[in-house]
Parts: C-alpha cells; structure tokens; sequence
C-alpha cells in the first residue's frame, strides 16, 4: 500500500485493536512473571514469536534480506527492542499494571520530540509543545503521588517502564528513518532475533529464571507469543509504512486506559484520585501532540 497523510478507517481499526491487545498484554506480563523471571520470559517470548514471523514471511512470500543496508539499523532495533521490553518486564515485577501503562505508554511524547529533530516534516508546533508540557506535569503528579496498595518501592517501575517507553519511541523513529524499505515482517525478524539471543542470555544474571509456572501460566504465555509478540507486532510494524508515526502515536492513548482497566479488572490495582488527575493529564497532552494545527 501507499503511504498515507493520515490514518484512514482501516488504519484506526487496527491501530484501535492492538491498543486493546497492549493494555491487556501489561496485565498478562504480570501473571506470567509468577512462572518465569521477567528478563527470561521477554527473551523466551522472543524465541517462541520468531519461527512463527519467519513462516508468515515465508509463507505470504516478503522480502527478507540483510543485505539490502539494513543490517546494522535492524540489529539497532533489536537492542532497542531488548531495552524497551527488559525494562518493562521487570518494571512490572515493581509496580502495578495501572501505573506501569501510563509511565510506559508516555511513548507519543517521546515520538512528538525525537520528530521534531529528525523527521523535517513533523515539526514541533504550539500543540505539541502544550501537549508535551500538559503530559510531562501529568508525569511529575503520577511520581509524587500517593501509590494506594502499590509496593513502597513501586517508583523503581515507574522509571522503568518510563524508561521502557522512550526506548519504543527509538524503535518507532528508527524504523521510519531508516527501515522504512525493509518488510515490517523483516523489521520484526531483527528484534525477535536480537532480543531472544541477549536477553536468554543475560537472564540468568538476574536471578533464577524459573518461578512457579502452572498450567494457566503456560497458556498465558502461549496467547502472548501469538497474538502480541507475533501478529500484534507485525501489524503495528506494518502499519508504520504507511502513516504518519506521529499520528500513529496518538492511538497510543487507548492503551493506557485500556491497561489501567485491565490492572484494575484482574488484580484491582488501586486506582486514587492523584493517579486519576496524573491520567487525565497525560492522556490530555497526548491529545494535544498529536492534534493538527488550524490552517493559518
């Protein structure tokens, strides 16, 4: 398909739907963290997603090359990949769902920064510098809030999944400036297979990587390699190609909510008034960076 100016009613349905998938997948990375240390189940979620990619590319014929200048850009994307999920995984064994999908989901600001200096046609303008100051003050109330029922320690994973948020913001610029000729089913081969072979690795560092696991943990698990880690992604990366990412980015407002719901369905994360007004204006600066600007 062509690229596009602006998301189109396909492009909004898909985008509306892995946002659904990304607020539910924040709850399931918890429960899975019961069975599996964190850092070993996003590299373990990695392994189990690449040969299924690779027999989709496969089987609906994509190109898949690294020789076509997209190596080293690619292996980038993977190290960004492993940054962005190791935080957030681990981010998630610190706080609660709720609060992991607003600091994490933070990512429209990121983006709305990063293409103002590299992207010449997505300039910063008044909205999106009132959006990004609205979204940071949003930030700043949601760390200096009361936690409710979160651990006293839950500020770790809210600079985690912080962290983890910028680091999915670098993916999505990367591939825009540079990956932008490679198949998204390409793009996400680079990732899946960076990630797998890092963070296996390094998880035994971490701790023990085996928990509790149990049969519904194992099924969680399951759904997350398919859905998310897999086809999710592939669709998002897909996307990427042909609309603007800034636009993009401001379907990434469902996910938090959706999140904070699934947090508060599955595990009653407790959701106080300063958490509340930190939402609002995080949601509303994203808002704001991602509104276009009135014909002058």
């Amino acid at each position: 398909m062509e690229r596009k100016d602006e998301v189109d009613t396909l492009g909004a349905s898909l985008l509306i739907g892995f946002s659904v998938l990304l607020g539910l997948n924040q709850a399931l990375v918890k429960v899975v963290n019961d069975g599996f240390s964190p850092i070993f189940q996003s590299g373990l979620r990695s392994l189990a997603a690449l040969p299924l990619v690779l027999l989709f590319a496969i089987a609906m014929k994509r190109r898949l090359s690294v020789t076509d200048g997209s190596l080293p850009w690619g292996i980038l994307n993977g190290v960004f990949f492993c940054l962005e999920f190791g935080l957030l995984f681990v981010a998630l064994d610190y706080t609660t769902v709720a609060r992991v999908s607003l600091f994490f989901y933070i990512m429209p600001v990121w983006v709305a920064i990063g293409a103002h200096f590299l992207i010449p046609e997505e300039p910063m303008n008044r909205n999106k510098f009132m959006g990004l100051s609205t979204a940071l003050i949003g930030v700043a109330i949601a760390l200096s809030t009361d936690l409710g029922r979160a651990p006293a320690n839950a500020w770790i994973g809210d600079l985690l999944a912080l962290a983890g948020g910028f680091f999915w913001a670098c993916i999505a610029l990367l591939t825009r400036l540079k990956l932008s000729g490679s198949s998204s089913e390409m793009n996400l081969i680079y990732q899946l297979f960076v990630s797998a072979i890092v963070l296996c690795a390094i998880a035994p560092l971490a701790g023990p990587i085996i928990r509790e696991p149990t049969t519904l943990i194992y099924s969680v698990f399951a759904f997350q390699v398919i859905a998310v880690a897999a086809f999710g992604f592939l669709a998002w990366f897909w996307l990427l190609t042909i609309y603007p990412v800034s636009n993009m980015s401001s379907f990434g407002l469902l996910s938090p909510i959706f999140g904070v719901f699934f947090g508060w369905l599955i595990f009653d994360d407790d959701l106080t008034l300063g958490f509340m007004v930190a939402m609002l204006a995080v949601s509303g600066g994203i808002v704001l960076v991602n509104k276009r600007m009135a014909p002058t």
